[in-house]
């Protein structure tokens, strides 16, 4: 298994495979109601088999090159998930998007994570458009896309129906040019 340092608190970022449907399952389940606020993999992943099978669909996204999860690891636990829930080598562009347990909000993880996919993303994998969709009362994932230099869109008006309520979604971009321009601007700390 390989990971990728995301500093020196040692949080690492690693592909996620069926095999860490433990894991998964473990972190969704301690903080259902923080994760479920706005997104809902509590839902899609009750219990152990559901993990399991949330996994494969990402491997098989991998497979055919049509998706990703990654997880954010923090001292050997998984305490957070990042993926490409679309990726579309066609046109170009694809969605970004996270989950991440309470304990450690707050701490960067999502947006050192993403810096790194992102940059994955534009330079190695030549995408164009990186988007992110998000509640607008989601506040610590509409502060990810800014620190991330991404630009505000609009809003889908009650777009979508979670829970029962139809809600709106933000959406969020940032383009191949912007993020190269302000990595050499300000290097990735500073982002």
């Amino acid at each position: 298994m390989y990971a990728t340092s995301l500093g020196d608190d040692g949080a690492e970022l690693r592909p996620m495979e069926v095999w860490h449907a433990e894991a998964m399952f473990a972190a969704i389940d301690g903080a259902r109601d923080f994760i479920g606020q706005y997104v809902g993999l509590p839902d899609a992943v009750p219990d152990l088999d559901a993990a399991r099978a949330y996994l494969k669909r990402y491997a098989d996204k991998r497979a055919t090159d049509s998706g990703s999860l990654h997880g954010i690891w923090l001292d050997g636990r998984l305490v957070g998930g990042l993926l490409f829930r679309i990726w579309d080598t066609e046109t170009g562009t694809c969605e970004a998007g996270c989950w991440l347990v309470p304990e450690v909000a707050g701490r960067g993880l999502v947006t050192r994570g993403m810096r790194v996919l992102l940059d994955w993303a534009f330079d190695e994998r030549g995408m164009h458009r990186v988007e992110w969709q998000v509640a607008p009362a989601n506040q610590p994932s509409v502060n990810v896309a800014r620190r991330l230099g991404m630009s505000r869109e609009g809003v889908l008006r009650e777009n979508f129906p979670y829970r029962g309520v139809r809600q709106d979604t933000e959406i969020w971009s940032v383009l191949a040019p912007e993020w190269r321009a302000a990595r050499a601007r300000t290097g990735h700390s500073d982002r």
